[in-house]
């Protein structure tokens, strides 16, 4: 049923009503919308509350002491100082409060060069994205019992889940591109569906995703991966045409075959790889999605030989378009670079301190996990090829706390100069890694007397 009802169900928190309180008090109509109202109604945790008012946002700053004006779309955030008395319950992000506005002008297919104020809240909820999303929960003025406001059917599409755009889909993603960026990371999160027509304009209106910045697209990329089942949203993208246009590399990956899961090709074993990932740990998924990412520019190679040293090359460009953040991005790309690793039971403790120092101590973890939704991916069992083996015997060794760089060895560069009456230079270098290498295959030698005494040697030696 459309337009107000009542939803007894509906109860936020106490610093939100609060807030809803304060701007009824002082006339002004006041309403939960957007994803806290949705996801309150879905019996999920809200996490960011965001409200809508007839208020302008210097009148909602001057109920607030303290509230941040924060955009030209008349936004106030209000943290828990500008409740003034302390309320139970008040979390330490800010509420986003903002005017209710109607939008014109989209130019640059992202935001409304110019806003019009309004003061019915159905006006508000004209402009938003989905009809689940296009919901409010309030009231007009004090004294009047909250309601539910629900102009556009959202109630009815969020029983299944449904993404379906507020009025004219394709005029919806013309004005803002990053809309349907959003249509398949919420069918991700939600795990629903798009409704038929909504689904038809993604795909007539893809191309317009190339005017977004490398940002936003990371950010809803992001927020894809961390869904229960981000294949949801990725096979959405690319059966829309969205992934083409955000990374050609994958999108190249569908109808390559593998010999791995019958009828699978290469696609469907990536984002089958990237379900396998615990959504704990996005770094992870994120290389799940990029680890195979060399393999159709080297089909000709063997097929696929070193797709890995490729795909570390292709993944850390498409990261920088994304904007992903260094850190991120560099652990990622040496994941990919690592990904093809092999294990051979008959190595002895040498060659797994020798594996633990190439592929270094942080990245063991996270190289393991995707080894493990890789041969999910596979159909094999995701300890196959002797991955738990390997895990128990690089354990082992870093329990023994074993030599496997130079600042684990006994002297450093300064004890060897001194010894040596070496300067710095090359030949240092050399004797240190060489140092390195033997406390590596033999971790009885790391003692100074006996690590000086090979440097000795090797200086005397040396060709």
């Amino acid at each position: 049923m459309n337009g107000a009802q009542s939803h007894p169900e509906i109860r936020p928190p106490a610093d939100v009503l609060a807030i809803l309180d304060r701007l009824w008090a002082a006339g002004h109509a006041a309403y939960i919308v957007g994803g806290s109202l949705r996801d309150l109604l879905l019996g999920r945790e809200a996490k960011d509350w965001d409200l809508a008012t007839s208020a302008r946002p210097e009148e909602v700053q001057a109920l607030f002491p303290g509230s941040l004006y924060e955009n030209a779309f008349g936004t106030v955030a209000v943290g828990r100082d500008g409740l003034g008395a302390a309320v139970a319950g008040a979390r330490p992000e800010p509420v986003q409060i903002t005017t209710f506005r109607s939008d014109h002008d989209y130019a640059d297919f992202r935001r409304p060069h110019r806003i019009e104020f309004a003061d019915r809240v159905a006006d508000d909820l004209a402009r938003r994205d989905f009809t689940i999303n296009a919901l409010a929960w309030g009231a007009d003025r004090a004294g009047e019992s909250p309601r539910l406001i629900d102009p556009h059917g959202g109630l009815e599409d969020l029983g299944p889940r449904t993404l379906r755009a507020v009025g004219d889909p394709r005029a919806r993603f013309g004005e803002d591109a990053l809309r349907m960026l959003r249509a398949v990371r919420l069918a991700a999160t939600l795990d629903g569906g798009i409704e038929a027509g909504t689904l038809a304009a993604i795909q007539a209106r893809a191309h317009l995703v190339a005017h977004l910045s490398g940002e936003r697209i990371g950010a809803e990329m992001e927020r894809l991966l961390g869904a229960p089942r981000p294949s949801i949203g990725l096979e959405l993208m690319a059966s829309t045409g969205l992934l083409a246009v955000i990374s050609p590399e994958l999108t190249a990956q569908r109808g390559i075959a593998q010999n791995k899961v019958p009828g699978d090709d290469l696609w469907d074993h990536t984002v089958k790889a990237v379900d396998a990932v615990p959504a704990g740990r996005p770094a992870v998924r994120l290389a799940a999605l990029l680890h195979d990412i060399g393999k159709p520019a080297t089909i000709d190679e063997g097929p696929f030989r070193g797709h890995d040293a490729v795909g570390a090359d292709l993944a850390a460009a498409l990261l920088e378009r994304l904007r992903t953040p260094r850190a991120t991005a560099e652990r990622v790309v040496a994941l990919v670079r690592h990904h093809m690793f092999t294990y051979d039971p008959t190595w002895g403790d040498a060659g797994v301190r020798r594996f633990i120092r190439r592929i270094g101590r942080d990245l063991l973890e996270p190289l393991f996990a995707l080894r493990e939704a890789d041969n999910l991916a596979s159909g094999q069992a995701a300890d196959a090829h002797g991955l738990d083996e390997l895990r128990r015997r690089v354990r082992e060794q870093l329990a023994g706390h074993v030599v496997l760089e130079r600042g684990d060895l006994a002297v450093d560069g300064e004890d060897v100069m001194a010894y040596l009456e070496l300067p710095p230079g090359p030949r240092l270098g050399r004797i240190l890694d060489e140092l390195l290498e033997r406390a590596i295959a033999d971790p009885a030698v790391n003692e100074r007397g006996t690590l000086l005494a090979i440097a000795r040697s090797l200086l005397e030696n040396a060709p």
